[in-house]
């Protein structure tokens, strides 16, 4: 038997699939907050990748509200363990790099890398929400998929400014890993 949209629409499953993405976005956009933080610490030398990082840290914190509306209207709640585990890694995977001599240069690449799995989860979620007859929420996740999607394109813009600011610092001496 073949699952029709309204089969879909009317499932408690794909409705549960659904709130269970939600929580995974959370927990996401948490890991993604301590990342940012983070690097921004760090970045002495490197301005403009800075201001992309904070401007997005404000955006990540508006997507984290409309995430938590989201897990309200179902009478839901963020998933602890998963923020908790999520921000634990985040917090490794900066940690990871900074005793690299090109840091800004790897985390440069990682954040390009996560704004585009960011991308992946939030087209899946909008995928989720309408097959589950909840497009309600498709507004919202589309706004966090447009803010994704820009801030994933401001870092592949950087990265050949930043490696070739990286290189230029290296040649004269200068500090130039962060």
């Amino acid at each position: 038997m073949v699952a029709t949209t309204a089969d879909l629409a009317s499932s408690e499953t794909v409705k549960n699939v659904f709130i269970t993405g939600v929580q995974n976005a959370h927990a996401l956009e948490k890991e993604a907050l301590q990342l940012m933080r983070r690097q921004v610490e760090r970045f002495e030398n490197y301005p403009e990748m800075s201001q992309i990082l904070k401007t997005h840290i404000a955006e990540t914190e508006g997507q984290i509200r409309r995430l938590d509306e989201i897990l309200h209207n179902f009478g839901e709640d963020r998933s602890i363990l998963k923020d908790m585990a999520t921000q634990f890694m985040a917090n490794m995977a900066a940690a990871g790099h900074m005793p690299m001599a090109d840091e800004v240069i790897k985390n440069t690449f990682a954040n390009h890398a996560f704004e585009n799995f960011e991308i992946a989860a939030y087209t899946s979620l909008i995928a989720m929400a309408e097959a589950s007859g909840h497009q309600r929420f498709v507004p919202a996740l589309e706004e966090t998929l447009r803010e994704e999607q820009k801030t994933a394109q401001l870092i592949r813009d950087q990265i050949v400014p930043i490696t070739q600011k990286y290189l230029m610092r290296e040649a004269q001496g200068l500090k130039a890993d962060r």
